[in-house]
């Protein structure tokens, strides 16, 4: 999601790499085009043979709708905007139906709430009148822990094949994770979670599962609903559903964005690494699980996971891993054979991507933050065509950081396929609001350069997204007074 890009230290350059090319790929359309959503951040399935989809909105509403591209209505099955704190990285972030949500018609979220700032995990029950409607006064919370940090809470939530619920967590927050939280075993934050939510114990409303990792821990201090830490912000995490691995994908800070295959008790090396790359080793002496695969800020600035592809409209993505970026928009499909990697650039999303999410048939859907909901459709690329990163060449921002104009220069190649191009600009502040844009101007080939006078803003972080014909570019540039 848009918060997630929070704290990057460098800018990023967002064209695709010569080796992303595929002679089949997809394009994205509308799949309810008489649908929008307000800042959408997951959107799931109960899988209970309604054929009803679930879109999780950031401000604390849950709107239900039937999976049906030409559906023109939609329904608010949960508001709870007046227990939500949202903004930036807070609100109303996950979503999980019960497996018997059938027969017992619990669901579960995950939100932020304020005085203290803090997360609640919490279960709630359908209506017993209305399928289509939760019972608001239902709530019976399961978990809370403080945030020292309005940013990096996680937020995902999913039961796994092993009937628990799992729960993602972030760092608690600011640059670096300075309290090193991810590390800690003594506290929730940079963790995946497991509890088990069917056999409560009380004073607690749930249990521990048996094999966590520190379920025989003697220290009254440890946290034995840890079930894998030294996490950043796993904003997304999935279960495949043929192979039952658990899918993670990691923001990272300032270079590098990661996947990761999480198992029990493992550590995953964040504040001591970024990715493979070392972070901050001090006090860095265990035993680490690196990811299966990154990818540099060259290609994306905030990773968003998706789901290992078990559909059946696309066999040629079959168990590859669908994810994206939310800065960059370009979506890939991640093979893993158990040793080596292979990454295809499939598409790119028309808007920032929060979530991905599927349903019934196991189809994946592409949730745009600005309020649209996406799918797949095949396209052949036209043999011999060049990539439009060949097209255009761009240079990073300057003066970065700036006191008074940031400049971008860019040029455009002359080729048969492409004679005049329109060229737009935007530029946002760091909570998404966009300050101002550009018309469509049509040019030549030939070299630019943009202008930006920075004296309205205040000190801050701000990107600007540079759109050349259909291909959009992001950066980032910092204004210090």
């Amino acid at each position: 999601m848009l918060s997630k890009i929070l704290f990057l230290m460098s800018f990023s350059l967002l064209i695709a790499s010569c080796n992303e090319t595929l002679s089949t790929t997809f394009t994205l359309e509308e799949a309810f085009p008489y649908l929008n959503f307000s800042n959408p951040v997951d959107l799931q399935s109960p899988k209970d043979g309604t054929n009803r989809l679930f879109v999780v909105e950031q401000q604390g509403r849950i709107i239900v709708f039937i999976n049906n591209r030409n559906t023109t209505t939609n329904k608010v099955f949960l508001d709870i905007t007046d227990r939500v704190s949202s903004g930036g990285e807070m609100g109303l972030l996950g979503l999980a139906f019960h497996p018997q949500f059938s027969s017992n018609g619990y669901f579960y979220v995950n939100y932020t709430a304020s005085n203290p700032r803090r997360t609640i995990i919490s279960r709630f029950r359908v209506s017993s009148t209305n399928p289509d409607s939760a019972d608001k006064n239902s709530e019976q919370i399961l978990l809370t822990f403080n945030q020292p940090y309005s940013n990096h809470n996680g937020g995902c939530i999913a039961f796994g094949p092993d009937g628990y619920l799992y729960i993602a967590t972030g760092d608690g927050g600011s640059a670096g994770d300075p309290q090193n939280n991810a590390q800690n075993i003594k506290n929730l934050l940079g963790k995946i979670l497991r509890i088990d939510v069917n056999n409560p114990q009380p004073p607690l409303n749930y249990s521990i599962p048996p094999d966590n990792p520190f379920i025989n821990s003697t220290d009254p201090d440890v946290r034995k609903e840890i079930y894998a830490y030294g996490l950043r912000n796993p904003w997304k995490f999935s279960f495949d559903p043929l192979t039952n691995k658990l899918w993670c994908a990691d923001v990272g800070q300032d270079a590098w964005e990661e996947i990761d295959l999480i198992v029990n008790g493992g550590n995953y090396g964040w504040r001591c690494y970024e990715g493979n790359h070392p972070y901050n080793l001090s006090g860095c002496t265990g035993s680490y699980i690196f990811p299966i695969y990154e990818y540099s800020h060259t290609e994306g600035i905030s990773i968003t996971g998706g789901y290992a592809y078990r559909g059946n409209q696309f066999p040629e993505l079959s168990g590859k891993y669908i994810y994206g970026d939310f800065g960059s928009k370009k979506i890939w499909a991640l093979s893993y054979d158990g040793s080596t990697t292979s990454n295809e650039l499939i598409s790119v999303c028309p808007q920032a991507i929060s979530s991905f999410g599927v349903d019934d048939q196991n189809e994946i859907y592409v949730v745009g933050y600005e309020g649209r909901i996406y799918k797949f459709k095949k396209v052949t690329k036209v043999e011999g065509q060049k990539n439009k990163s060949e097209l255009i060449r761009i240079e990073k921002p300057f003066p970065n950081p700036t006191n008074g104009t940031v400049k971008i220069r860019y040029e455009i190649q002359k080729t048969e396929f492409n004679s005049i191009t329109k060229v737009a600009l935007a530029v946002y502040n760091i909570l998404g609001e966009k300050l101002f844009v550009t018309n469509d101007e049509k040019l030549n080939s030939g070299n630019y350069e943009i202008e930006l006078n920075t004296n309205t803003l205040k000190s801050g972080i701000y990107f600007v997204e540079l759109m050349i014909n259909q291909q959009r570019e992001v950066f980032k540039f910092s204004v210090m007074k």
